[in-house]
């Protein structure tokens, strides 16, 4: 079953179920995938739903740290339950242990002695670790690896 169909099935069950904040977060991302689908006349693969889920799980992100600065906890708990609606269509994320491996691995394969060469390894782990772990994380620790 694609993951689209998953999602439609989801907020379907969601429904039923009368879960409202489920509910809204699978719409809000339904919106998202459907809009892309509209904007660009394709059918999106699970690896696009994946970035779409990726790019919005980003915006809670940034949307969290605001809210805490504002002193909203109301909003930030909004957020919190949408993320972990998210992240139930995420693919199984990797351990720290396996993305300093394949940073190491991707450093040794590219020949990357400095942190000029970022750039070739960020290009190789991109597609490597789509929807498997979080590229600002794996872009700190190239960073930290190449600057020794």
């Amino acid at each position: 079953m694609s993951l689209k169909k998953q999602i439609t099935d989801d907020m379907k069950a969601a429904m039923r179920a009368k879960d409202v904040a489920r509910l809204s977060a699978i719409r809000l991302l339904l919106a998202a995938i459907k809009q892309r689908e509209v904007d660009e006349r394709v059918e999106l693969t699970d690896a696009d739903v994946v970035a779409i889920i990726e790019k919005m799980n980003k915006q809670r992100r940034d949307s969290i740290g605001q809210y805490e600065a504002a002193g909203r906890q109301d909003l930030v708990e909004v957020e919190k339950a949408e993320m972990s609606v998210l992240a139930g269509y995420m693919p199984q994320q990797l351990s720290d242990a396996e993305v300093s491996s394949a940073v190491l691995e991707a450093i040794a394969t590219v020949g990357a002695v400095g942190p000029q060469d970022m750039g070739k390894v960020m290009g190789l782990l991109k597609s490597r670790l789509a929807g498997r772990a979080e590229m600002g994380k794996v872009s700190a620790l190239i960073k930290t690896r190449l600057s020794q």
